[in-house]
């Protein structure tokens, strides 16, 4: 019953997204998410095809007096997992990409949450600090942050998980609870292209 719920999502945003059936719309610089016939596991290449989202930043889930942007990670590869504790994926999904934060950190890769839909602040707090997950999440029960970010990003669909070239570009986009085997060959393969010059 899930998947279907989640393919129906999938499926109407993409025919609601672009008339041209492309998986999705690079125009101007800007990214325009579409799930192309429903699919979970979407891939930009080559580089060329991979279009900028809109601005990521939010305050900081441990520190709301502190902001967190996307801008921060500048040259780094950037993994963006949009989650909730309520969210039952979550749960398992959340130790998954802890594993591969401590694997490809030190490969110039930065992984950062978005929190939603949890209204009560310390609950996500609670779970992150039981889980013993050391990267940072934006705050950001009303999804603002993330629609601003994805433009017809499938805001319905958590967890999911959004993989940023080192131009901050959307390179894979995973929509679903996410392994350590399928999200590491990713981010390890995006690491190993060349640093945007200067």
């Amino acid at each position: 019953m899930k998947r279907w719920i989640l393919l129906a999502c999938a499926g109407f945003l993409a025919l609601a997204g672009c008339s041209t059936g492309d998986d999705a719309v690079a125009q101007g610089g800007t990214f325009e998410f579409v799930a192309p016939g429903g699919q979970t596991d979407i891939f930009y290449d080559p580089p060329a095809d991979r279009g900028r989202p809109g601005p990521l930043s939010g305050p900081d889930l441990m520190d709301e007096n502190k902001t967190i942007s996307l801008d921060d990670f500048a040259g780094k590869v950037v993994v963006i997992n949009v989650w909730g504790q309520w969210c039952g994926p979550c749960r398992t999904e959340i130790t998954q990409l802890q594993k591969v934060y401590d694997a490809t950190q030190s490969q110039g890769v930065a992984f950062l949450g978005i929190d939603v839909r949890d209204n009560n602040i310390q609950a996500p707090r609670d779970f992150i600090v039981d889980r013993g997950i050391t990267f940072p999440s934006i705050y950001d029960p009303p999804m603002r942050t993330m629609i601003a970010f994805g433009g017809r990003y499938p805001t319905t669909v958590i967890p999911s998980t959004v993989v940023l070239d080192r131009e901050h570009r959307v390179a894979a986009v995973f929509l679903r609870e996410v392994l350590a085997e399928d999200l590491q060959p990713v981010v390890e393969r995006l690491a190993a292209e060349p640093e945007p010059s200067a």
